[in-house]
This record gives C-alpha cells, structure tokens and sequence, in this order.
C-alpha cells in the first residue's frame, strides 16, 4: 500500500512549497542587497523602498529585510546583469539578474537558452526594441510580436526555465504571454 501514508505527501508538498518559497526569498534579498548598495536608507533610495514593499508582500520576514540590507555593504561583488536574448521564432528577451559571479551567471543563463531553443544576443541588438518606464525600473516592448500558440508555449517554457535560476529577477519579452 504505498503511496497512501498520508505524511510522506504532506511531506512531499511542504518540501516542494519550501524550496520554491526560499528561492523566492533567495531571490528577494539580492535584490534588496543590491538596490542598498548606494544608499542603505529607503527614504533616500526608492530603488530599495520598492524592493522591500515587494519583499513585503511576499512575507518575507523582516530580519531577513534587514539582514539583506546589513550585508550589502559587506557584498561589494554583487552586479546587476542585463543580458539580450533571442527566443523561438525571433522573440527578444530582456533578462535582468542580480549575481556575484557575472561569468557563471552568463554561461549558466546561455545553456538554459541553448536548451529552449534560444540564443544571447550581442548587446545592444534587442534592447532597442523596448523602451525602459523611468519610474518603476521596467521594460516594455515598443513592438509587441504576435506568434503562433504553440511559439507561445514554447517562449513561456524558456521564461519558467530562465526563473527558476536564482540569479535570474525579472524577464521581458517582446510576445504577450
């Protein structure tokens, strides 16, 4: 009778709610850790002040919060990361990451591409086509591309693939999911 002990899913449930839960975390507190890199006081730094609402409202504890924020003065290696891609069917990819070690980031990003039918592009070559909302630090394409449903899925796989990397905080693309 296995499969019927009624812990080992709970178990199983909870474990896999706990990791995507501590990436998020994970994920969070970089972001927090970088925007508090010029300036540690989120009245002085609306960068930070918008990373902590987020990190807020995804419960993220606020030790945590300040423990991120504490260890960005520590952390000088930690770099913002914009890498142009292409997608299937010619889509373009804004791909903004937060890592302390640019070229593992690169090469770890590029073979989640490779795998998902993608390629890096040469910068510059896709970040004309979007344009960049000053206010809320977020891109949007100028040319919004239409693709087949199934291009669609296949793009929407390539953006979960690309998330679920733990340097990896915001993607953009020129399709609408």
């Amino acid at each position: 009778m296995s499969g019927h002990n009624k812990w080992s899913q709970i178990k199983n449930q909870k474990g896999a709610t706990d990791k995507k839960r501590g990436q998020l975390f994970s994920k969070l507190s970089k972001a927090i850790s970088i925007a508090a890199k010029t300036e540690p006081n989120p009245q002085f730094n609306p960068r930070l002040r918008s990373a902590i609402e987020t990190a807020e409202k995804n419960n993220v504890p606020k030790e945590n919060i300040q423990r991120a924020i504490s260890k960005a003065s520590d952390e000088k290696n930690l770099e913002d990361l914009i890498i142009e891609a292409y997608g299937p069917e010619g889509s373009q990819l804004i791909i903004e990451a937060v890592t302390d070690s640019r070229n593992r980031a690169i090469s770890e990003i590029k073979n989640i591409l490779s795998e998902n039918n993608g390629k890096m592009a040469t910068p510059g070559s896709v970040l004309w086509a979007f344009e960049q909302n000053p206010n809320e630090k977020s891109w949007r394409p100028k040319f919004p591309q239409s693709v087949s449903e199934e291009t669609k899925n296949k793009i929407t796989g390539l953006v979960e693939a690309l998330e679920e990397h733990e340097d990896v905080q915001k993607i953009t693309t020129s399709v609408e999911l």
